[in-house]
């Protein structure tokens, strides 16, 4: 009974103690867990293919954490919320974004959280919330996910479209084609050298055509020039009109002065003159002759005397 009673006490010791460690390591677990993550929400509207609990959250490319939490918001059931769990280290901004990413299209998927300035404020929780919430954005993956049955579809109408051209009918018309190019090209193969002729003569014209064209741009350049040449016969011809009628003008206005001159007493003075002039002449005419019969008379006077009555 002794031995018995001394097992007994050392099972229960020893299941004491168990109970005491596994207390003590959930106690320190406990304690680190809430001591070494920092717990921040996001938002996704619609699926969120390839997050579980546990997914890895990366930073700029650098694991920082992992999803805690997944779980539809009740307020609308298209979105998901997503608890993140990261380094207490980090501190993340109002600005950074969180997306759903993939390591190539076949890789594992993570959460990654880009952006943040340093000059932004840091993502506190809102009143009434319990953790800070930051924005999202669609990944070009759930861009994929989201297109891909529209994608499929499209695929397929393309596919049919596709079948279609190729049918029977098209090809038989595909092969006549084909046989008419190869008609064609051997034709082209037998007439070679006359191609060859028509494309020499084709080259032969247009030097033609271009010595053709240099002269005429010669006698462009001779009509220009005889055409500058007339432009100035012309202004000079304009000049020499210019001075005619500046000549027929001042003729105009000596012809005024002349009829001024015919119609005015300057006529009736100078018939005055005139009248004074044969009389002048008249006598000097007269002097001239009795100077010419008595040339004495000037000197002494009349010396014939007249018959005096008694």
């Amino acid at each position: 009974m002794e031995t018995r009673a001394n097992y007994v006490m050392v099972g229960a010791f020893v299941v004491i103690c168990v109970i005491g460690l596994f207390v003590a390591l959930v106690w320190v677990a406990g304690s680190q867990y809430r001591e070494e993550y920092s717990y921040y929400q996001t938002y996704f509207n619609g699926p969120v293919t390839g997050l579980d609990n546990g997914t890895v959250v990366r930073y700029n490319g650098i694991d920082v954490g992992r999803v805690n939490k997944l779980a539809f918001d009740r307020a609308d059931p298209k979105r998901v919320i997503v608890t993140l769990q990261v380094d207490p280290t980090l501190r993340l901004h109002v600005d950074s974004v969180a997306s759903i990413e993939s390591q190539g299209l076949a890789g594992a998927t993570y959460l990654e959280i880009t952006g943040g300035t340093a000059t932004s404020p840091l993502a506190e929780p809102a009143p009434g919330q319990e953790y800070a919430v930051i924005p999202s954005k669609v990944s070009p993956l759930q861009q994929l996910a989201q297109s891909g049955p529209e994608l499929v579809a499209n695929l397929n109408v393309a596919g049919q479209r596709f079948s279609d051209v190729l049918n029977d009918q098209n090809r038989k018309a595909v092969a006549d084609t084909l046989e008419h190019l190869r008609a064609t090209t051997a034709l082209i193969d037998n007439h070679a050298e006359d191609l060859d002729k028509i494309l020499e003569n084709a080259r032969t014209a247009t030097d033609g055509l271009n010595i053709t064209l240099h002269n005429a741009d010669r006698a462009l350049d001779s009509a220009n020039h005889a055409l500058s040449t007339v432009n100035h016969a012309a202004e000079s011809f304009d000049a020499a009109a210019n001075s005619a009628n500046t000549t027929v003008q001042k003729v105009g206005r000596l012809s005024d002065d002349a009829d001024k001159v015919v119609n005015g007493q300057a006529v009736t003075q100078l018939t005055e003159l005139m009248a004074q002039a044969r009389a002048l002449v008249t006598s000097m005419t007269r002097l001239s002759d009795d100077l010419e019969r008595q040339p004495t008379k000037l000197l002494f006077g009349d010396q014939r005397k007249g018959y005096t009555p008694q």
